[in-house]
């Protein structure tokens, strides 16, 4: 039996790429209900008819910023995707405290009605931008990241576990650079902002995949970081638009050269396992026996895009890239 068997999903921000992934996943997966909670009736319009009506599937219109709508949305529910955020960097630095009420306030609401309400698991996306912020944006979602790592402290009776999910920017995504140099190669000009750039590369359903696997891990706490190859944003743009110019604009404010998923003081209380990595929490009610079977990192190490040992070649970015 899976994970989602049987089971009723709650998706915060399931418009999104992400959630319509993940519902796709969750219907083949036998799941008992999946509810979308999103703040726009048009995209769960359009999200309605994408799905057929199917009778599994149920829309609810509501804000994280809401409390009292979060607990009627949570009664009966057992597991909760968090994905809802403000996740564009320049929004968030023009609109820092709209950026500290969705992906702050928003992450304290989701943990208060998940306890109330006696959710089973919740599971937070958050970004790499989280680690070693230099945005807004990833000073936000360190916050938010830190809310649901802590929140198992104080779940009381209800034993409702709370865990994250870190991974960088999703290819393919709204919003990413490869549906952004697809556009702008029609031009005969593609913009870079830097000819050193990297970025880590995972796509929609590897994903969602993660977010699943996840689920069947956790015993709440755990910052889960999977293992996802780099590529060279130069070597990108090259395989996507071999026949365009490349203009270098300059790192944009809140931009960083290299992501970066776990640095040097993390690493200490992280393991690493086949294919991801599990960031420990701090606290005396984590037990090392839930993170059996994992390696302990060498002094020093870190987890960034410039330093990983596998790496995406042109030609193979250029076939993932037609998928997209």
């Amino acid at each position: 039996m899976n994970i989602l068997e049987n089971k009723t999903v709650l998706v915060t921000g399931g418009t999104g790429s992400f959630g319509k992934n993940f519902v796709k996943q969750a219907l083949k997966m036998n799941v008992k209900k999946i509810i979308i909670f999103s703040r726009d009736e048009l995209k769960q319009y359009e999200m309605k008819q994408q799905f057929h009506d199917d009778d599994r599937i149920r829309f609810f219109i509501g804000d994280v910023r809401d409390k009292e709508r979060l607990d009627r949305a949570f009664d009966g529910v057992d597991i909760v995707v968090h994905a809802a955020a403000m996740k564009h960097v320049d929004a968030c630095e023009y609109n820092p405290f709209e950026a500290i009420k969705t992906n702050i306030h928003g992450a304290q609401n989701i943990i208060e009605a998940a306890i109330d309400c006696g959710v089973e698991q919740v599971i937070a996306l958050s970004t790499d931008k989280a680690c070693s912020p230099v945005n807004l944006y990833g000073a936000t979602k360190l916050a938010s990241d830190k809310l649901f790592v802590a929140a198992n402290s104080y779940v009381g009776s209800k034993k409702t576990g709370f865990s994250v999910v870190r991974y960088g920017n999703v290819a393919g995504s709204r919003g990413s650079v490869v549906p952004f140099f697809k556009k702008t190669s029609e031009t005969g000009t593609v913009p870079v902002t830097d000819e050193r750039m990297t970025r880590f590369w995972i796509t929609l359903d590897q994903g969602v995949q993660f977010v699943i696997d996840s689920l069947e891990r956790m015993h709440g706490g755990e910052i889960f970081v999977p293992k996802i190859p780099s590529m060279k944003v130069m070597d990108l743009a090259q395989a996507i638009a071999p026949e365009c110019d490349v203009k270098i604009v300059g790192i944009r404010p809140g931009e960083k050269l290299h992501e970066a998923m776990i640095m040097e003081d993390d690493a200490r209380h992280t393991v690493e396992f086949d294919n991801h990595y599990v960031i420990q929490p701090e606290f005396p009610w984590w037990s090392k026996k839930y993170a059996e079977g994992g390696k302990t990192l060498p002094e020093g190490f870190s987890y960034t895009s410039d330093n990983n040992t596998e790496w995406l070649s042109i030609e193979q970015l250029e076939k993932l890239s037609e998928d997209l």
